[in-house]
């Protein structure tokens, strides 16, 4: 298991590595310098379970504003630095946590130099970031295209960058939209360093493509041991890539905790509006993330009883009715127009039940 032997990053408080739990990041869309909405779009991502938060830092207000950021949230703020070194330097002394940059081409040595000693005074971790779309000329000659082979020599070369400068305190992310090649990159690079490695399938695209690209290439990358912090890149809401990364672990078996939703698929014999449901149902197990529950949603007599009675609750449709079941007993029979409150109802009632057995 690769993520076993990463070496252990600190991240304001967090760590990734070593086998420390794979944590979930996003990034906000909101311009950096408008402070109040910046911390607004991260506190609705925090609730969702957002680990590690990025914010992209363009010009010196929005480097100015990560400090007052920073005061206003709980979780660690990573600076997203392009071509301008004195950005990634400004990012540092206004509080990053870490900082995400491409070393080749923020400037020649000096200036990555001058971008490491800044970080290494703070003690701060540096993300080299690469990706398939800046892949240099040289190395797309080299291989004949933009490659795998191509990202990682492209990635190792930009470690060396900072390694050469007595730096290590480092993360790596090589991303591509191709998803099969940005498997075949992790596959290559896993066994020639142990940095922890953030990853994720860039420019995925919208939330429907974009999941089913990002479930596929997280899914091979992660179950060979590969990854210690992960995104999902989805055009939509960000809150979003947060809810479809913890189903990704979870589905994985890497991570416990929050609500599975389980639903049929419908068919002649459902009686209920279960379209409507599952969906009011998934939305219903947001706000309630802090418990580790399976709730069925299931449509009609054939399956649904089943299906009910493994979850922890669940409802199994009638005729615009249903069976409320907790823990495979029968609870009571009640109306359609009912279940979400009882259901809500339950949860709130497990919530209480776990906080008293802390």
């Amino acid at each position: 298991m690769y993520r076993e032997h990463t070496r252990k990053i600190k991240i304001g408080d967090r760590t990734i590595g070593g086998g420390s739990p794979i944590l979930i990041q996003s990034m906000t869309n909101t311009p950096t310098e408008d402070v109040a909405a910046t911390v607004a779009q991260i506190h609705r991502l925090e609730a969702a379970g957002c680990e590690i938060i990025r914010c992209t830092v363009p010009n010196e207000a929005a480097a100015r504003a990560l400090a007052e950021i920073k005061k206003q949230i709980s979780i660690p703020l990573v600076a997203d630095i392009h071509f301008d070194y004195k950005m990634a330097i400004a990012a540092i002394e206004n509080g990053a946590d870490k900082i995400r940059i491409n070393p080749g081409n923020i400037g020649g040595k000096d200036k990555v130099r001058a971008v490491v000693e800044a970080a290494r005074k703070k003690d701060i971790p540096i993300r080299v970031g690469v990706n398939s779309g800046s892949l240099e000329k040289e190395l797309v000659e080299k291989y004949g295209g933009v490659t795998a082979e191509g990202i990682v020599e492209s990635a190792l070369d930009k470690v060396r960058m900072i390694e050469e400068e007595g730096y290590h305190n480092l993360v790596i992310s090589i991303k591509s939209s191709d998803v099969m090649m940005c498997v075949r990159a992790h596959e290559l690079l896993a066994p020639k360093t142990d940095y922890p490695l953030h990853v994720g399938i860039t420019e995925a695209g919208t939330v429907f493509s974009g999941n089913i690209k990002s479930a596929i290439g997280l899914g091979l990358i992660l179950n060979q041991g590969i990854g210690d912090t992960i995104r999902v890149s989805l055009t939509g809401d960000v809150a979003e890539e947060v809810k479809s990364a913890k189903l990704i672990l979870r589905t994985l078996g890497l991570r416990q905790g929050g609500i599975e939703v389980v639903s049929c698929p419908t068919c002649g014999r459902t009686k209920i509006d279960q379209i409507s449901l599952a969906n009011q149902v998934e939305t219903l197990a947001t706000e309630f993330s802090d418990l580790n529950l399976k709730v069925a949603v299931m449509g009609c007599v054939v399956n649904g009883p089943g299906e009910a009675r493994e979850a922890d609750l669940g409802i199994a449709g009638g005729i615009g009715e249903g069976l409320l079941f907790r823990k495979g007993e029968i609870i009571r029979k009640l109306p359609e127009v009912e279940f979400i409150p009882a259901l809500r109802q339950e949860l709130e009632k497990e919530r209480e039940r776990v906080r008293q057995t802390v």
